[in-house]
């Protein structure tokens, strides 16, 4: 999202006078001149690509960040991806204020994870949302919003390639709303607070695989986890991380949900709550030493018939 805005503005004949990259939130400066130094990331390399003017503090919020912004005297802001939430002196420093592009069709799907929970959800359809900023999050007037489809089922959408979609859509969709701006053609829309959907961080729930759910529904699951944040199966005490998965008819007598029906290596077969089975690959135990422990933890004790619960 980073560079697909930065690209935009520049496309809409407007100047980048700076640019804030969330690694310098995340990590201290020691830390972060190690990286950039030895391991770089995409954002700053892209900075350095263009020879950007970075800003340097820790927070949007910070005293630092605020002092950068006097100097810089920017017309406005734009957001993408961002961990924190801003004060409102950040949000009202700009002469024409704050705008966030946020990945989902507002007023539904607030919250940080729009990317994995549409796919999860079934959506067939999402977006992207410019909105002006206030204290709350993803809240503001709706200034602009762009639509795209969700590829569901067999070969869909995962969150990773949903995520690339949204970013690649962003360039364009900035580039038309500054020239629009420019034009006084855009009206800020409110949100309609009766439709508004929030989701949290992704928690234990979302990642553990529950058998007992349709093949269909563990499909958007795993997909919509990948690759951000691995699934889990329950084995007894253990917990197996899925690598891949695909899912087939069942042709076998077996159909209690969750129940194994067949292992190979690090590889097994589950019957779904709908009476398909699906085949998880790439198993490896929880854990730090997990891919030490897993060739005979699987070869022990997982065996056909065992309910995964």
């Amino acid at each position: 999202m980073f560079s697909n805005l930065i690209l935009g503005v520049m496309a809409s004949g407007h100047k980048v006078v700076g640019v804030f990259r969330h690694d310098r939130v995340i990590y201290n400066p020691f830390l972060l001149f190690l990286k950039d130094t030895f391991f770089p990331s995409k954002d700053y390399s892209f900075i350095k690509s263009l020879n950007l003017n970075e800003v340097k503090a820790r927070s949007v919020n910070s005293k630092t960040f605020k002092k950068e912004l006097l100097k810089l005297e920017p017309d406005l802001i734009i957001v993408g991806s961002w961990s924190e939430k801003f004060k409102k002196q950040i949000i009202n420093l700009p002469k024409v204020g704050t705008i966030n592009c946020h990945p989902s069709i507002l007023p539904k799907y607030r919250g940080p994870n729009p990317y994995i929970r549409v796919i999860m959800n079934g959506e067939k359809e999402t977006g992207i949302t410019f909105h002006l900023m206030d204290e709350k999050l993803d809240n503001g007037p709706i200034l602009m919003q762009k639509k795209l489809e969700i590829i569901q089922g067999v070969n869909g959408d995962t969150g990773e390639s949903l995520k690339s979609k949204c970013c690649n859509l962003a360039k364009p969709s900035v580039c038309e709303l500054l020239q629009s701006m420019d034009n006084e053609i855009i009206i800020p829309i409110p949100q309609n607070a009766k439709e508004a959907t929030y989701y949290p961080q992704i928690n234990e729930k979302d990642i553990l695989l529950d058998f007992r759910k349709t093949s269909d529904e563990l499909d958007r699951q795993l997909r919509a986890l990948f690759p951000f944040q691995p699934a889990y199966i329950p084995h007894g005490k253990t917990f197996l991380k899925v690598k891949t998965h695909k899912i087939f008819e069942n042709k076998t007598k077996y159909n209690t949900p969750g129940m194994i029906v067949r292992r190979e290596k690090n590889n097994i077969l589950v019957v779904t709550g709908d009476n398909k089975l699906i085949a998880l690959k790439g198993l490896q135990v929880f854990g730090k030493t997990g891919f030490l422990l897993t060739p005979l933890y699987m070869k022990m004790f997982v065996k056909t018939g065992d309910i995964c619960r």
